[in-house]
């Protein structure tokens, strides 16, 4: 059920300099979804009447990538006054009129604040009826933080930024997370008190905190039960150390699933992926995008798949696959590489140093060797021998080879598309198929082998190859009594 009484502003207007990317910081990508997404995710997941994103720096890629995965958000944009408290006031001005809620704040750079820790944060908010409630956390480290002052008694007092702060309240742990929960109403009243006479000139949220104790009204400060929780991304160096615990998580939870993943620390899976129970995942293994994974299947080693679908008790052993399907029970690796179209049938059979390229390859049927098998169909239970080529481009256009089922190829055949095999074909080695072949026919080119016996000796004189010719020639002469 929608929460009506329920608004959510996620901050993403900041510039991320320090992520010192061209990219910016809201969208660079963790476990397969931008930064701002999991923020987003999470406030969809709390069913809120109105979620409102903020935007500024990178506009319209920022804007883009939110109405693209998160369609109905409401994109407010900040004006060239700065500041957090700025972006708050212009986003409570988009709610519609009347609106009377609480008002819940995220930061589009802290992804792993997950749903049910904020439902309780906002149900403690709710319950205590305070103006205002501020999400916080214990660090070891808690520098460079606004640290929360309480009084004697343990309850809220203010925040104070660690450039304000005494040698005593710099020793406090407990520090803003800069989360809050506002009742819409008092919210409102002390947005239209901030100025902007500071040393940055901003706008600053945390001021509306002050305001509202200097007014008489009550704030709570609710811890959360792990500081993770609530850490930022502000550089690369974050961001990795996010994606790892988020990573360990996400990892955990398909082993509590009932997957066996025998090195969580070399396996990345993203949140998109589906996996079934009773999978195997080999250590080095990268599951990306879309990925969905049948019972049964075992993947890995040292194996990424994008965007792809493994069916029950297949298996894929160092592989490189995106857009590409792998049938029940078929076999893949190692060292293939498996390009957008493929689709191989069930018992079938992707074999070492194999690439495909917009595929079909049938029931049964076998690439095992050394091979290039790129805009081709290819029914069921052929074999195609090692070192075979389809030849899809003229310099201009691709063109398809089809090949038949039941179809034996030999080692080294060339496909020149368009060409058509038809079924029961056998291809002699070496073959160059430049027309079609007709069911049930032996393709061979014509070109016997001719033996020029004495051209090394003659022409590699000296040479170790013809000492070895001329010694294998005279233990060959027959021995005269």
């Amino acid at each position: 059920m929608t929460d009506q009484n329920l608004a959510i502003i996620v901050l993403a207007a900041g510039q991320g300099t320090r992520m010192k990317s061209s990219l910016p910081k809201m969208l660079h990508p963790l476990a397969g979804a931008p930064i701002v997404g999991h923020v987003l995710a999470t406030a969809r997941a709390l069913d809120a009447a109105h979620v409102l994103a903020v935007v500024r720096h990178e506009r319209e890629q920022v804007a883009s990538a939110i109405e693209a995965g998160f369609p109905g958000t409401v994109l407010v944009d900040q004006d060239e006054i700065d500041g957090t408290g700025r972006a708050v006031e212009l986003a409570v001005a988009a709610l519609p009129e009347g609106f009377d809620g609480d008002v819940l704040v995220l930061n589009g750079d802290v992804p792993l604040l997950d749903a049910d820790t904020l439902a309780e944060f906002l149900g403690r908010h709710r319950g205590t009826g305070s103006a205002a409630s501020v999400l916080s956390a214990v660090y070891d480290d808690p520098s460079g933080y606004g640290r929360i002052v309480r009084s004697d008694a343990g309850a809220f007092d203010r925040i104070v930024e660690q450039k304000d702060a005494t040698p005593d309240e710099r020793a406090i742990a407990e520090i803003n997370a800069g989360i809050y929960a506002f009742g819409a109403a008092a919210l409102r009243d002390q947005l239209a008190n901030l100025t902007t006479e500071n040393a940055q000139g901003e706008k600053y949220l945390t001021d509306v905190i002050g305001l509202l104790r200097a007014a008489g009204s009550e704030v709570e400060a609710v811890p959360v039960a792990e500081p993770w929780l609530v850490a930022g991304i502000n550089d690369r160096a974050q961001l990795s150390e996010t994606a790892a615990r988020l990573n360990a998580l996400i990892v955990r939870g398909w082993q509590l699933a009932g997957v066996t993943i025998d090195d969580p620390a070399t396996t990345w899976i993203d949140l998109a992926v589906k996996i079934e129970s009773d999978v195997t995942i080999r250590p080095g293994t990268q599951l990306k995008g879309a990925t969905v994974i049948a019972t049964g299947a075992v993947v890995g080693p040292d194996t990424t798949l994008v965007d792809c679908e493994v069916g029950e008790n297949a298996e894929v052993r160092r592989t490189d696959g995106t857009l590409a399907v792998i049938g029940a029970g078929a076999t893949v690796g190692p060292f293939s590489f498996l390009r957008p179209g493929t689709v191989l049938g069930a018992d079938g059979k992707i074999g070492a140093f194999v690439e495909t390229k917009n595929a079909q390859i049938g029931e049964g049927s076998k690439v095992p060797h050394l091979s290039y098998i790129g805009d081709a169909t290819i029914g069921v239970h052929s074999n195609v021998g090692a070192g075979s080529i389809t030849a899809n481009y003229d310099g201009v256009q691709k063109h398809r080879t089809e090949i038949g089922s039941h179809v034996r190829t030999g080692s080294h055949g060339v496909f020149v598309a368009p060409v058509r095999i038809g079924d029961g074909v056998y291809t002699g080695a070496g073959t160059v198929v430049r027309k079609e072949v007709p069911a049930g026919a032996l393709a061979v080119n014509v070109a016997p082998q001719r033996n020029i016996e004495g051209w090394v000796q003659q022409y590699r004189a000296g040479t170790a190859a013809a000492q070895a010719a001329e010694v294998a020639g005279e233990a060959s002469e027959p021995v005269v009594d």
